[in-house]
């Protein structure tokens, strides 16, 4: 059996960075899901135009999806520390008031 001549695409795969950035983003560096994401996003388009190997294809949805959980990781870690800037000095406030530690003008 003879095997098909390999093809040869016009770009390099970005595939496998895709996959490690939305592995970190997972893990815990949740800053490189968006850039996961993206870099899987390109990947399949350029998977689809013939630009680049479709034997990648599997490696970019899965950087994909971890992209999309790492990004959504980081929206709720935002959403945690913007909650806690706006609510600790209310805490502090309320405290201060109870503890008849607040000063009256």
């Amino acid at each position: 059996m003879t095997q098909p001549e390999s093809q040869a695409y016009s770009e390099s795969s970005q595939a496998t960075a895709a996959l490690v950035l939305g592995i970190l983003g997972v893990v815990g560096c949740v800053v490189t899901g968006p850039f996961a994401w993206y870099l899987a996003n390109q990947e399949i388009k350029a998977i689809d135009e013939g630009r680049r190997d479709p034997v990648n294809r599997g490696q970019a949805t899965a950087g994909k999806v971890l992209g999309i959980i790492g990004t959504v990781f980081l929206v709720l870690a935002l959403l945690f520390l913007l909650g806690l800037l706006f609510l600790l000095p209310v805490s502090v406030g309320i405290s201060d008031v109870l503890t008849g530690s607040a000063v009256a003008n």
